[in-house]
């Protein structure tokens, strides 16, 4: 898990909020904290902790991993910021055996774009949950194709920054075998330019419960939005519930 110069460079880690701001997902995430009362949650991926600090002030041991110091920095100086644990690593930085909830949000779960890396993602996931502890996570449904969206004209945002007026727009640079490769792009009104790629892997519902069976979860559910509805074959996304079984590895 490679943090995109988005998350590391200070300036542009300063913007995530404003690019992704309390939505239907946060609130989501926090109903399922407000289920499971006394549950130690791990977030990883946790970026600037908005989320993590939300469900700290739940009452929960939270704990928040994210390899982009620039984001931790932003997290930690966040107010409530003090309630929770965080971690600048990987899941191999997971504390073994502690969790009872695990999360991936903000579509953390498509930055794992090779199989090999996903698959030690859910090992070390596994490994940090207790016995029948519970991972929940969403990925953007293929059948959807998001990527057709992300057009310079559709995707272009004007923002202030501390830095003066900014433009940020995406760009799709190759599609393919699941991977969508794509260009961040940060002009200020300086004329200062920044590139920011990236890649995603969209994986399919079938892809995404085989891989979690082969690391020793069961799929609770999965659903296609946000009001836990089905998946369907517009549904925008995948948003998956499983359940640990067995023995952790």
């Amino acid at each position: 898990m490679t943090p995109d110069a988005s998350y590391t460079d200070s300036r542009l880690a300063a913007l995530y909020d404003d690019l992704n701001p309390f939505g239907a997902d946060t609130a989501f995430y926090l109903g399922v904290g407000a289920k499971h009362p006394d549950a130690t949650i791990v977030d990883l991926g946790c970026g600037t902790g908005l989320l993590t600090v939300g469900l700290a002030r739940q009452g929960h041991r939270t704990i928040g991993v994210d390899p982009a110091g620039a984001m931790l920095d932003i997290a930690r100086a966040r107010e409530g910021g003090g309630l929770v644990e965080w971690i600048q690593g990987t899941s191999a930085d997971l504390p073994n055996g502690e969790a009872d909830l695990a999360i991936m949000t903000g579509h953390v779960a498509q930055v794992f774009v090779a199989d090999a890396e996903w698959s030690a993602t859910l090992d070390d996931l596994r490994a940090a949950l207790r016995p029948g502890g519970l991972l929940v996570f969403e990925s953007r449904n293929p059948l959807a194709a998001a990527w057709l969206e992300w057009t310079p004209e559709d995707s272009r945002t004007e923002l202030s920054t501390a830095d003066g007026p900014l433009t940020a727009w995406n760009e799709v640079t190759e599609v393919a075998d699941g991977v969508v490769s794509l260009t961040g792009h940060y002009r200020w009104a300086t004329g200062e330019h920044l590139e920011d790629r990236g890649a995603l892997r969209f994986r399919s519902e079938d892809e995404l419960r085989a891989s979690l069976g082969a690391a020793g979860f069961a799929v609770r559910r999965i659903h296609g939005d946000w009001n836990g509805g089905p998946v369907a074959h517009d549904s925008r996304e995948l948003i998956v519930e499983a359940e640990t079984v067995g023995s952790s590895r």
